[in-house]
Formats: C-alpha cells, sequence, structure tokens
C-alpha cells in the first residue's frame, strides 16, 4: 500500500462511516473532500493516520492499517473539552 492509497482509503471510510451515521433529518452527506488528514505516518508496513472532516461535530478518527492482515481498524473519537494547564 502506498501513501496515496492509504490516504484514499482513510478518506473513503470516514466518509462513509459518517454518512451512515449522521442524523438522516439532518439532510448532511459529506465527500471524500470533506475528510481531511490531520497526521500520518508508516511505521514497517504498518500506517497510521488521524483524521477529521469538515463537519463542526468534534469528532475525530484514529486509521491505523496491519500491513501483515491488510485490515484497517478504525477508532472513532468525541472531542469533549480543550483546556490549558499551566504551571508557573
Amino acid at each position: 500500500m502506498t501513501d496515496v492509497s492509504f490516504i484514499a482509503l482513510c478518506k473513503e471510510t470516514i466518509r462513509d462511516y459518517v454518512n451512515s451515521h449522521t442524523d438522516k433529518t439532518d439532510n448532511v452527506q459529506i465527500s471524500a473532500d470533506d475528510v481531511y488528514i490531520v497526521w500520518f505516518c508508516k511505521t514497517l508496513q504498518n500506517w497510521k493516520a488521524l483524521a477529521s472532516t469538515t463537519l463542526p461535530d468534534g469528532m475525530y478518527y484514529e486509521l491505523t492499517h496491519n500491513g501483515d492482515k491488510n485490515e484497517t481498524y478504525v477508532d472513532c473519537y468525541k472531542k469533549w473539552e480543550n483546556f490549558t494547564v499551566r504551571k508557573d
């Protein structure tokens, strides 16, 4: 798997997940162009990416591709809060 094919897989997977889990009464469907990759890397034969969408829902997604098994695992997270801790 190349970086281009992995990123395409991530965008298509998140697009399909979001479109199948949004409330139908919202009439919202996203395209792969609405998914963006925040970070990705390859270690040995495995890929990992963090992704989000243009929707203001606070969700982000972690995708891990296991090159040995040719499987991709998806974790979906909700951002609950963002705060700063300062030490004097």
